[in-house]
């Protein structure tokens, strides 16, 4: 029997670089940017951020605590990351997944990453409650969160404008009591 691919989530390496820059600046118009939150990467127009600056600005830098690499096998596929809500301290931290090929999407990965993310989250600080915010186009990450434990909190009506229409900002949220007694929606 084929032993089965083992994803984890780390801090970024020096080896990861060329992945992340082929997904974050050399593709000119990637799959994934038209599902995480679109409406804001075609304003940026493509990157020309060369390899060699790219290397040159991430090799130095330390290991990002809100950020990690999403490994499967020890290859980097993607990337989580989150942020706290303000005030500081008031408990509240919005996360990120993003798996770069779509060769990765449609088989539970993004839902295992999430929940790695969120065990880490809740772990490593005084979170009380964590978000992901999405779009309506986006059903596979809404359904991920979901899978994940995410429950949907709000939901602003036609809120974004993406491809000649108008799409809902859809947020889930889970809470530390919640997943203190693995409590499931």
């Amino acid at each position: 029997m084929p032993i089965p691919p083992v994803l984890t989530l780390r801090d970024r390496r020096d080896d990861d670089l060329l992945t992340l820059w082929r997904w974050l600046h050399a593709e000119s118009d990637p799959e994934w940017k038209r599902w995480d939150a679109p409406y804001f990467h075609a304003a940026g127009g493509p990157s020309t951020l060369s390899l060699t600056d790219f290397t040159a600005r991430e090799g130095g830098r330390a290991p990002d605590p809100h950020g990690r690499i999403i490994a499967l096998d020890g290859a980097c596929i993607g990337q989580v990351t989150r942020h706290e809500e303000a005030p500081e301290g008031g408990g509240w931290w919005d996360l990120g997944v993003l798996i770069f090929d779509p060769q990765h999407w449609g088989g539970g990965l993004g839902t295992q990453a999430l929940r790695l993310w969120a065990d880490a989250t809740f772990a490593q600080t005084e979170a009380h409650v964590l978000t992901l915010t999405t779009w309506g186009g986006n059903e596979r990450m809404v359904r991920a969160a979901a899978r994940a434990g995410f429950r949907e909190c709000a939901r602003i009506p036609q809120a974004r404008a993406w491809a000649g229409q108008r799409w809902d900002s859809v947020k889930l949220a889970y809470l530390r009591t919640d997943w203190a007694t693995g409590a499931m929606p």
